[in-house]
């Protein structure tokens, strides 16, 4: 599991609605930032604030040739989330079944 610094990076880049377009978009593959800001009604120097936060949080990279910025998606630091997930249904799992067997266990000795 990763540390709690990455996870909050992560979750922090994702709890914006526009940014977690950003990354909706990119799961169809790779995308210049012209394409990527078409969809939004707001300025490419605000566009790229978001560009950069989720660069920052290692969720894209970005690699630019000549004049074009091209992001992509880095499938591995979302796996940060999906770990995250998997750990706390993991732990409410298991209170669930806990608490089923003890409603069991007190409708036998009733």
């Amino acid at each position: 599991m990763a540390n709690h610094a990455e996870v909050d990076g992560v979750f922090a880049a994702l709890s914006d609605p526009t940014r977690r377009e950003v990354i909706r978009l990119l799961g169809k593959g790779p995308a210049s930032v012209g394409q990527l800001s078409a969809p939004f009604a707001i300025t490419l120097p605000s566009f790229m604030k978001h560009v950069r936060a989720l660069e920052a949080s290692g969720l894209i990279r970005t690699r630019k040739v000549g004049r074009v910025r091209t992001c992509s998606l880095n499938r591995e630091r979302l796996a940060l989330v999906d770990d995250w997930l998997a750990e706390q249904r993991g732990i409410w799992e298991a209170r669930t079944d806990r608490l089923a067997d003890l409603v069991t266990d007190w409708r036998e000795h009733s």
